[in-house]
């Protein structure tokens, strides 16, 4: 079989699009040419093989499918049955899970079925404090987690690590329903079974979100959370290197009674996915999922997560030489959080400086910030992007002194406005070319006037991939 009515439709659309839909069609260009020329250090995002586009834009998408795989409420849908129990079974085996559901839009979707499948309004959760590197929705006050629930929050002791004294007298005292853990900004590892114990102790469930260390808990670089909490949620974007959307998964505690139900959890949330908070899945991601899923569970993927872990550690080094204050003094994982306030800086003025430059990075709060979230007093940096591409350890100092060249040139004004000389700009973009030009994005076209024929040899294939 060899797809050729795929890729005859493929064609048509590209072709489609660049004839009745110019201004659109040279836009998606621009961006093909920005992502392919620029180096993206934003933690909470990846780059996704070519493959994994193609089932984006597979003919999945005109399959209504409300239900789950042999319970449709609608025809047609033997083929996208398949589809959906592949992706289903490969997450049970890329994460050691005995329950799967694949049809959660993004991570923020899962967190929330999660919540509403279990909870009442009014309910009291314990999740980490923005401030400290949680998520929105582990109860922030502007999100619905922190709406609709009584939402106490966490953080860090002295160290710049998780208070687990402070969680588990917090838990003790509000007795919540719900326990989370997982971050969007912290560079350490989370001891799962430390917060199960509590989670035991204060009567609670236990939700993990490894949204920002997926990619390296399949890779066996970070512990699992999966047989210690009683549910475990990621998006399947950021270091899945896979598309939007996100996964819920359970462990040993699939099968246990729900709190108040005589539903098991598994069945709870299986529920409460659909027909509670979702209708039809969106199907051309979950066959985007499905390939993901065999991705990475590949030696190739296992030596990329290894890459990005000796990268952020090698990058953490790098600023602290330079005399940046990293937080926590180092990384566990692919995240490095900088107190740029230290340096005379906001988050805003290093983002947009670095972005001007050809490096995206992104402006992140910090334990104790004065500044408001659309200025900051950190930034967040990650390697997901720069292993997948290929850069190693050994490129990290040339990424700082670029990053370096561009934070202590920058003149701020303020908080929000800055000045930058035109020769440092045009100085850094130049390296960042040159190092883009010689780490280009695996499988992609080199640049538009390539008209497709070169590409560098994609870092993941199938072999070994089991169905």
């Amino acid at each position: 079989m060899t797809g050729a009515g795929l890729q005859a439709l493929g064609s048509v659309g590209v072709e489609r699009l660049a004839h009745h839909d110019p201004a659109l069609f040279a836009l998606l260009e621009r961006e093909s040419d920005r992502q392919q020329s620029t180096l993206s250090m934003v933690a909470s995002s990846s780059l996704v093989d070519p493959s994994i586009l193609a089932c984006q834009a597979s003919v999945a998408v005109n399959v209504t499918a409300e239900g789950y795989p042999g319970a449709r409420f609608h025809a047609g849908c033997a083929v996208i049955d398949e589809i959906e129990q592949l992706a289903i079974d490969r997450a049970k085996q890329a994460f050691g899970a005995r329950y799967a559901n694949v049809q959660p839009h993004s991570a923020s979707t899962a967190n929330e079925i999660v919540m509403f499948s279990l909870l009442q309004p009014g309910d009291t959760i314990l999740g980490m404090e923005l401030d400290s590197g949680g998520h929105l929705t582990h109860g922030a006050k502007v999100s619905i987690s922190g709406r609709h629930f009584n939402a106490i929050g966490y953080g860090l002791d002295q160290r710049g690590y998780i208070n687990f004294e402070q969680v588990r007298a917090l838990a003790l005292e509000h007795r919540p329903k719900l326990l989370i853990c997982g971050a969007t900004a912290y560079p350490r590892s989370v001891d799962f079974a430390r917060f199960r114990e509590i989670a035991d102790e204060a009567d609670a469930l236990l939700l993990a979100d490894i949204s920002h260390i997926a990619g390296l808990v399949v890779a066996g670089l970070h512990p699992s959370p999966i047989d210690h909490a009683h549910l475990t949620t990621t998006c399947t974007h950021k270091q899945l290197f896979g598309p939007r959307g996100g996964l819920i998964l359970s462990g040993r505690d699939a099968d246990t009674r729900a709190p108040g139900s005589t539903r098991t959890l598994s069945e709870v949330i299986q529920r409460g996915v659909f027909p509670l908070s979702q209708g039809a899945p969106i199907l051309n991601a979950i066959a985007a999922k499905a390939r993901m899923l065999g991705l990475v569970q590949t030696p190739q993927f296992a030596h990329v997560a290894r890459r990005i872990v000796a990268d952020a550690q090698a990058l953490a080094e790098q600023l602290v030489r330079r005399g940046y204050r990293v937080l926590t003094a180092g990384t566990d994982n692919h995240i490095v959080v900088v107190d740029i306030g230290a340096a005379g800086l906001s988050g805003l003025i290093a983002e947009r400086s670095l972005e001007s430059c050809g490096i995206t990075v992104n402006k992140n709060r910090i334990p104790g910030d004065d500044k408001p979230p659309t200025v900051t007093s950190g930034i967040r940096f990650g390697t997901n992007g720069l292993a997948w591409r290929g850069l190693g350890p050994g490129e990290m100092a040339r990424c700082v002194e670029l990053i370096h060249r561009v934070l202590s040139s920058v003149q701020p004004h303020g908080d929000r406005e800055y000045a930058l000389d035109d020769a440092v700009r045009r100085e850094v973009r130049d390296g960042v070319a040159a190092l883009c030009a010689a780490f280009p994005i695996p499988g992609y076209p080199l640049s538009t006037s390539d008209e497709g024929q070169a590409y560098r040899t994609p870092v993941l294939t199938t072999a070994g991939v089991r169905a």
